[in-house]
């Protein structure tokens, strides 16, 4: 897009910003291709959208980059916050914004489904579809799933398989995919009355909701009723029934004295693998019925408040049975909670409590929802270190063990000096990442401080320079340092890394050319690697990378030095003059072919001239 296309876009948002109603709604930003950036919702739109293109407001990296890439907004206004909250959360499953938050196995969670159908059916499902049946969950784990469904089974003698009564041929049985070929055998329910299905459907929603008390009552109430009427074997059913009811409610941890419906939150972030994970406690009259965890991505620069009001706000908004509680409790204050409010006001008919405990059993719940939370996050990392480790080339794996290193060399950087007969010294380092050279972060060294033809002291001011700009500026640190030869190397490289206090924060080795051996530091015998391991032929490879890119640079400098001993014998002609001829003309050869006054431009009329006629006259 040219410059003045863009500024032209830039005064069309401008313009759509400054005619923006003050009302709720959903805004979405769009970049030039179309794709959208982020959806955010807003009590009042203008000011909101605006806020994001005032230069006086603080932003992070994060939205700051967001913003130089905004090409379009739309906006849709709503009659309510709590409208804003339930569109957005749309809008973001719908287009998966760049810069929303992101959320780990958003559909891989299983639910209990009661399809919407005369006879509903009971079964488990990870796929969620909008054609009004309910789902309950989601559940963390498939065991806690099937223990419901056997809880169901038991209790009321229901089928919990996904096939449907209208797909049974008769004629020919049960598919073989049906999952209880069992029950249909014996008691299938698909040939009850509709009434007893009915009720039966209910009893089995206040379980899914976690009313085992009223439960249990009811089953009693029942069986007592049975039992009066000398219905000995329906009464023997029930008291089955009432058992595996009072087994399941026993299961459930018991959390809180008070038989309250309560909804905890809370979050935890693990910065080193740059994910949060929010978990939910599930409790119902007083027992912890579920609890469910989402891992968050993309949050850089987001603070945990931001982070927890995206993962609550996710979980009432996005679930299709998500029963509200009589409170909600959360592990901090969120930036603003209005809309979840006046949201869940809405569902329930009431207003409904949302408070950050500090002391006391719910401030003690937050505390054992976050030790879970952790708890994900740590089994998150080792699962991104296992993935990481099987994507690690062998010869890494193989370098760390045959030198006994104390972590894999992923990182290497090696080392290696170039001069003729001490003229012209230079150095290179070469860097490989993964045993693959990273050609991006290879460097030269001039060397400055040393006269004459002294490897030793040329390695140890490369070293010193290189390792005291990594400490200066924060650069990535290697995880084994190479050098180019034997012991006498290696101490110098020791020495160097000791002055500036670097030693220890890598390994360091030198390698031999005669027999390739390998030394550490403090040992008098060389580790011997096999001849033909991939070990060696990564350190190999680095080695031999460093001296040709050391010699590379020798070459290039001992040329330029050849050219420049050749232009200063021309009166008047310094070093100075002679750089800043090549490195305008390129070559001797550009210098000779040069113009008179192109000369004179460059160093003066009568320095030019001079020039000039040096080789002009052929000398």
């Amino acid at each position: 897009m040219s410059t003045e296309g863009s500024e032209s876009q830039k005064i069309d948002v401008a313009e759509k910003v400054a005619n923006l109603p003050l009302s709720p709604g959903v805004y979405i930003y769009r970049d030039k291709n179309g794709s959208v950036l982020y959806v955010g919702k807003a009590k009042k739109l203008r000011n909101r959208v605006r806020s994001y293109f005032q230069e006086s407001r603080p932003v992070d990296g994060r939205i700051k980059t967001m913003v130089s890439k905004i090409d379009d907004l739309e906006v849709v206004v709503t009659d309510s916050e709590a409208e804003a909250l339930i569109l957005e959360n749309n809008f973001i499953k719908q287009y998966q914004p760049r810069y929303n938050i992101m959320y780990r196995d958003d559909k891989s969670y299983p639910y209990v489904c009661i399809t919407n159908e005369t006879r509903p059916r009971v079964y488990p499902t990870r796929t969620i579809i909008k054609d009004g049946s309910k789902y309950y969950g989601p559940y963390d784990s498939v065991v806690n799933l099937k223990r419901m469904l056997e809880t169901i089974r038991k209790v009321f003698d229901l089928c919990t398989c996904a096939v449907s009564i209208k797909n049974i041929d008769k004629t020919r049985g049960v598919p073989k995919w049906h999952s209880c070929f069992d029950d249909y055998l014996q008691n299938c329910s698909g040939d009850w009355e509709a009434e007893r299905y009915r009720e039966t459907i209910k009893k089995v929603e206040r379980l899914l909701h976690g009313r085992t008390d009223d439960l249990i009552r009811e089953i009693k109430e029942e069986m007592q009723i049975a039992s009066d009427a000398l219905a000995f074997e329906e009464a023997a059913k029930l008291r089955d029934s009432l058992i595996a009811v009072e087994r399941y409610s026993q299961k459930m941890k018991m959390v809180s004295d008070k038989k309250v419906d309560r909804d905890v939150f809370a979050l935890n972030v693990d910065p080193e693998i740059g994910e949060a994970c929010g978990v939910l406690f599930k409790i119902r009259e007083g027992k912890m019925i579920g609890k469910f965890h989402r891992f968050l991505k993309n949050i850089d620069d987001l603070s945990v408040s931001e982070m927890l009001q995206s993962f609550v706000e996710d979980y009432y908004t996005g679930q299709y049975t998500a029963a509200i509680p009589d409170e909600v409790y959360l592990s901090h204050e969120l930036v603003d909670d209005e809309p979840l409010v006046e949201y869940l006001y809405q569902e329930r008919g009431k207003k409904v409590p949302v408070h950050v405990p500090q002391i006391g059993e719910k401030a003690q719940l937050i505390k054992m929802a976050r030790s879970n939370a952790k708890l994900h996050l740590n089994e998150r990392r080792l699962e991104k270190e296992k993935a990481e480790r099987s994507r690690i080339p062998h010869a890494v794996k193989e370098l760390k063990e045959h030198l006994k290193l104390e972590r894999l060399p992923r990182r290497i950087e090696c080392f290696d000096n170039s001069n003729f007969q001490g003229t012209d010294p230079v150095a290179s380092m070469v860097c490989f990442v993964d045993a693959k050279p990273r050609k991006s972060e290879y460097k030269r060294f001039h060397i400055k401080t040393v006269v004459g033809p002294d490897d030793f002291a040329s390695m140890r001011e490369i070293l010193t320079r290189r390792y005291s700009r990594v400490m200066k500026d924060g650069l990535q640190i290697p995880d084994l340092i190479i050098v180019d030869g034997g012991k006498g190397q290696l101490s110098a490289a020791v020495d160097a890394l000791k002055e500036i206090g670097f030693y220890g924060e890598c390994e360091i080795i030198g390698l031999a050319k005669r027999l390739e051996e390998v030394f550490k530091p403090y040992r008098s015998e060389p580790y011997m690697i096999p001849k033909k391991s991939s070990a060696l032929k990564l350190i190999q490879q680095a080695r031999d990378e460093a001296h040709r890119f050391a010699i590379t640079f020798h070459r290039k400098k001992r040329a330029k030095r050849t050219f420049v001993t050749e232009l200063t014998e021309i009166d008047g002609v310094g070093e100075k003059t002679s750089q800043l001829l090549l490195k305008e003309l390129g070559s001797v050869k550009e210098i000779k072919k040069a113009e008179l006054e192109t000369l004179q431009n460059l160093i003066g009329k009568k320095l030019g001239e001079k020039v000039f006629d040096y080789f002009r006259e052929g000398k």
